[in-house]
């Protein structure tokens, strides 16, 4: 997606870090802070061939506390904490098939990513934020979260799902200390990990990937505006949500899909 907007620098002096944040949405996310003003810290599990020369990458995987406790330290050490953390780590690394197809071990690998970590993180860094009076969390869910499809992304759905109510229930616990928390729900995006799903989805119907993308779309109701949306859209979105234009948004769950969830 070509970017031909003029940015405004309002997030200078403010450090944020970004978790998943080497592809992606957490890429774009990540990009667009930095056109923002912001100093940005990316990690994930491996470095990047690509990494972004304005980024402060941490390797790192928050699945696992001890690298949790190296991540947070070394934060503290060079940037004394952050304003701003987007908890974007996440995934659909499952099987479909439903109930019976999953075993203990999937849903406890899909919880600690999708759930576990974020709340293992948020509360590593939380300290400094309520210390500041100041600060601002971003939980990337998921349209799953919302519209489970057991065929495809149970656990996933699942743990989404809490990821929205622990999300709505932080945001009501740390607003009189002046932290705002707040969730968006990206539906189908084209990133690499959704272009593999739907190659897999194909493969396992035994149709083309355009056939297979045609029946994923009439499962969850279609996309009215015809396509999946682009990683800097949703990028959009979270810049937004994290400046000071929106200092009175707490505890919200915003939804960007194109218009799919087919509910009030």
């Amino acid at each position: 997606m070509e970017n031909k907007l003029n940015y405004i620098k309002d997030l200078e002096g403010k450090i944020a870090l970004v978790t998943g944040g080497t592809k992606g949405i957490g890429r774009a996310i990540a990009e667009r802070l930095s056109e923002a003003g912001a100093n940005v810290i990316v990690t994930a599990r491996n470095t990047p061939e690509d990494a972004h020369p304005e980024h402060h990458f941490i390797a790192a995987d928050v699945t696992k506390p001890a690298d949790v406790a190296k991540l947070i330290e070394e934060i503290d050490a060079k940037l004394g904490g952050v304003d701003i953390l987007i908890d974007n780590l996440g995934g659909l690394t499952t099987p479909g098939g439903g109930f019976s197809a999953l075993t203990d071990e999937h849903w406890e690998s899909e919880l600690q990513l999708n759930l576990l970590s974020t709340i293992r993180l948020d509360k590593a860094l939380l300290p400094k934020m309520i210390e500041k009076k100041s600060g601002v969390i971003i939980h990337i869910s998921s349209v799953a979260g919302l519209q489970p499809l057991w065929n495809l992304n149970l656990a996933y759905a699942v743990a989404k799902s809490a990821l929205n109510t622990y999300s709505k229930a932080l945001a009501s616990e740390l607003a009189p200390q002046g932290i705002r928390v707040l969730t968006v729900s990206p539906g189908a995006t084209k990133t690499p990990p959704m272009e593999k799903f739907i190659e897999d989805f194909a493969a396992n119907l035994g149709v083309g990937v355009e056939e297979a993308m045609t029946q994923l779309m009439s499962a969850t109701g279609g996309i009215p505006m015809g396509r999946m949306a682009e990683p800097e859209e949703v990028a959009e979105l979270i810049a937004f949500l994290v400046s000071e234009r929106a200092k009175y948004l707490t505890g919200s769950n915003y939804h960007i899909n194109g218009g799919s969830l087919p509910v009030v």
